[in-house]
C-alpha cells in the first residue's frame, strides 16, 4: 500500500489496492443529476480517472481544470473526475468553472470507487488524490497515488499514458 500524507500527517488508505496490469474494477458513482454512472458505461474507450479530495479546494480546482482543457485534444478518451463532494455542489462548481469536456461524478453515496481502488482516506472519508488510466480493454495502464494529498499529480505522465493508448 502507498504511504500517503495529508498536510504532512500520515493517513490510512482503505479499500482494495489496484495496480497497473490489473483488470480495472467496475464501480458506481453519481452524476450531477443523481443518475448512476459506471466505469463499464465507457467500455471500449480509454478512461482517465482524476481523483480529487474536494472540488472546492485550490489544488483540486486546478487539477480538474487542467484535465478539462486537455480533454479537447484527446479523441476516444473519457475523462472522469471523482470526489466525495455532493453531486449538487459539483454541479454548481462545474457551471461556475465552465467544465464541459469531462464528467465530474460523486462517490459520496457508498464509496464504490474509493473502496474498489483503495483510495479512501479512512480518517477523513475523502478520496486520496490520484490518477488512473484504464485502457480500452479495461486494464489499468497507469496509476499514481500522490504521496502528499495537497500536491498535484504528474499530469504529463498521466496524459502521456492516455495518449499512448488511443
Amino acid at each position: 500500500m502507498t504511504n500517503v500524507t495529508f498536510k504532512g500527517s500520515p493517513v490510512t488508505l482503505r479499500g482494495a489496492e489496484v495496480n497497473e496490469g490489473d483488470l480495472a474494477p467496475d464501480f458506481s458513482v453519481l452524476a450531477n443529476d443523481l443518475s448512476e454512472v459506471k466505469m463499464s458505461d465507457f467500455e471500449g474507450k480509454v478512461r482517465l480517472i482524476s481523483v480529487v479530495p474536494s472540488i472546492d479546494t485550490g489544488t483540486c480546482d486546478k487539477q480538474t481544470r487542467r484535465f478539462n482543457e486537455e480533454a479537447a485534444e484527446l479523441d476516444n478518451v473519457q475523462i472522469l473526475t471523482i470526489s466525495n463532494d455532493l453531486p449538487f455542489a459539483q454541479k454548481r462548481w462545474c457551471a461556475a468553472a465552465g467544465i464541459d469536456n469531462i464528467q465530474v461524478v460523486s462517490d459520496h453515496r457508498d464509496l464504490s470507487f474509493g473502496e474498489s481502488y483503495g483510495v479512501v482516506i479512512d480518517e477523513l472519508r475523502l478520496l486520496a488524490r490520484s490518477v488512473f488510466v484504464i485502457d480500452s480493454e479495461g486494464v489499468v495502464a497507469y496509476k499514481q497515488i500522490v504521496p502528499e494529498v495537497s500536491e498535484h499529480p504528474d499530469y504529463e505522465a498521466a496524459l502521456k499514458h492516455a495518449k499512448s493508448l488511443i
